[in-house]
């Protein structure tokens, strides 16, 4: 989960929507909260907010390329079959130069040595890192036209390639989306954007989809601006869905499903570096594992928890 800024302006509009979380990140980016390498587990990871609203003039480092540190706390995050409790740090990134619009974050998971029992993570024989990366390129700014149609302001070739580095490859996962994007204007001050993809699926944790195309992604984000306070803070609502349909993985596997639905609800509460957030992430089939199977990953059987709700909560610095 992770929380971002857009840039200011000119590519403030833009990039305030189409950046978007991913795991739990940024102020929960991301990311990706980093998962116990359990057998058949899809990578799932995703940033959790990207901020919207543009870095001021003498603040950061870069007047386009920003970044931030993040602390983060989560709760029963369900993209395996065995929901997870973690501490991790974030390192997230966010910008738009010319047609590349980036968004990224790398995280460290169980930075801290605290987790639940299925949490692993850099010093438990768990995984060192755990990233997600998004850029997107105009095709419009190429174009050197306005490709608009209708609510449809801007066209974008997209991509999101999630890595779970693991322990061993066995604990190992490598994912590409790749697709279009789109913003879309809503005549309000609801930014829009949307992206479809393809999936690519390299390592994944063992599963039968491995080294394969296997299924798409549609994803809807928004952000809304709710108000700025006489301190400098700032307050935004950030959320974005993942619809992930035409897996084959329950084909041969009951325990799987062809589709999975992970909806992130954020607030960003921000001052000029410091930054806090609050995440309510609802979750239906994550991992593309169907909820109440029965399961047996050595130590005993348990049954899959797989859908319900999940929560982050962070602290961050950008600069």
């Amino acid at each position: 989960m992770h929380a971002a800024s857009p840039l200011r302006a000119p590519f403030a509009r833009t990039f305030a929507v189409s950046l978007l979380l991913a795991g739990v990140t940024g102020v929960l980016s991301h990311s990706a909260v980093a998962q116990p390498a359990l057998p058949e587990e899809s990578a799932q990871g995703e940033t959790l907010s990207p901020e919207a609203s543009p870095p001021k003039e003498g603040a950061y480092l870069s007047d386009w390329y920003n970044q931030d540190l993040t602390l983060i706390g989560s709760k029963d995050i369900s993209f395996g079959p065995q929901p997870a409790d973690d501490i991790y740090l974030e390192y997230e990134y966010f910008g738009r130069k010319g047609p590349f619009e980036l968004y990224g974050y790398v995280d460290i998971p169980k930075i801290f040595n605290i987790g639940n029992s299925h949490d692993k993570g850099v010093w438990d024989h768990g995984s060192p890192v755990f990233m997600e990366h998004e850029p997107r390129i105009s095709i419009d700014y190429l174009a050197g036209r306005s490709l608009a149609i209708g609510p449809f302001k801007e066209w974008y070739v997209a991509f999101d390639w999630i890595y779970d580095h693991g322990s061993r490859k066995e604990n190992r996962a490598n994912t590409l989306y790749s697709g279009f994007g789109t913003d879309i204007d809503t005549h309000s001050r609801v930014n829009l954007s949307a992206n479809l993809y393809g999936r690519y699926q390299w390592e994944n944790y063992g599963a039968s989809n491995e080294y394969s195309w296997d299924g798409y992604r549609a994803q809807l984000k928004y952000i809304v601006p709710i108000d700025t306070f006489s301190n400098g803070a700032s307050l935004t609502y950030i959320g974005f869905t993942n619809f992930d349909f035409g897996s084959d993985l329950h084909k041969d596997n009951p325990a799987r499903t062809a589709n999975a639905t992970v909806a992130t609800n954020v607030l960003l509460y921000s001052f000029t570096h410091l930054r806090f957030t609050l995440v309510g992430r609802y979750f239906h089939n994550g991992g593309n594992w169907e909820d109440g199977s029965e399961l047996n990953f050595g130590d005993g059987n348990f049954r899959a928890r797989s859908n319900g709700w999940g929560y982050y909560a962070g602290i961050g610095y950008q600069f």
